[in-house]
């Protein structure tokens, strides 16, 4: 282990090969559906979700990972980790972050530091990797942290959908709903940065949403190198087409596609597509 851990929630949807690599300590959300109870990404597959998902009558539940899961994992990494650095998506979506807050507090003798990514999905998930990777190379606790912020104000995150008949039910974007009822065929570009959902613009097509954020990518890169991923939701035909438009537009440090976790997809449904990337400055 490397002396500082690094910690995260399921909604990073960081590659499970890149989690292993630098020993990324996840925690799931929990998912409900009715009775059942499910851990995010570890009891239930995305293919399994979706098709649950699109067979249901009524919208599942999630919550975040409790304080008391908070404890269990920081007191076993504070037996070998000289501090920990906890990364988790926006207090603006979800608890998680209160909750590793107020699990922090009860280790006076480990030095945990409690980071708002300020996004989510693999957007959140790059935040993470720059401080794991910092971790791997040895860098202390505050070097870590600054890997992390350092990332934050760079990272971007669009997404588009197929309906806005989920997003509405779940009330997570103010708005959505009226848009939902009043408009039968169209295809928003959200952003979501420091915290917040925007809708960008609203397209006719799902087609040409995706043209838009990619237009929106070459603004930000700027002809410099660029760390992305596609990411999709239950839609991997359309994220191997665009991932196959990154990898020619753009000179990619690393790239990935990857899958929107089913935390996410509770709440915008199936055949979600996007994009994740900074910019190398």
């Amino acid at each position: 282990m490397s002396k500082i851990a690094v910690v995260t929630d399921s909604a990073a949807c960081i590659p499970p090969e890149l989690v292993r690599e630098y020993n990324i300590h996840v925690l799931p959300f929990v998912l409900m559906f009715g009775e059942q109870v499910y851990l995010d990404g570890v009891d239930v597959t995305t293919t399994q979700f979706y098709r649950m998902l699109r067979e249901a009558k009524h919208l599942p539940t999630t919550s975040q990972p409790s304080i008391g899961n908070f404890q269990e994992l920081y007191a076993s990494l504070a037996r070998e980790a000289e501090g920990i650095v906890s990364i988790h998506i926006p207090a603006t979506l979800s608890g998680t972050l209160s909750m590793a807050q107020a699990a922090a507090q009860l280790f006076p003798d480990v030095p945990i530091r409690v980071v708002d990514s300020g996004t989510a999905v693999t957007a959140e998930g790059f935040v993470v990797l720059a401080a794991a990777r910092a971790a791997a190379a040895g860098a202390n606790l505050e070097q870590v942290v600054q890997a992390a912020e350092t990332v934050i104000p760079r990272v971007n995150l669009y997404a588009t959908l197929d309906t806005l008949d989920y997003l509405a039910r779940s009330g997570r974007v103010p708005g959505v709903a009226a848009l939902a009822g009043s408009v039968l065929d169209i295809h928003p570009v959200f952003n979501l940065q420091r915290g917040h959902v925007h809708t960008m613009i609203r397209m006719r097509t799902k087609k040409h949403a995706v043209k838009y954020m990619l237009e929106r990518m070459t603004e930000e890169a700027q002809n410099t190198p660029v760390h992305a991923a596609v990411f999709h939701a239950d839609a991997a035909d359309q994220a191997e087409e665009l991932r196959k438009q990154v990898a020619e537009r753009f000179h990619c440090v690393e790239l990935y596609v990857t899958e929107f976790t089913p935390v996410m997809g509770a709440h915008t449904g199936p055949g979600v597509i996007g994009l994740a990337f900074y910019a190398e400055r």
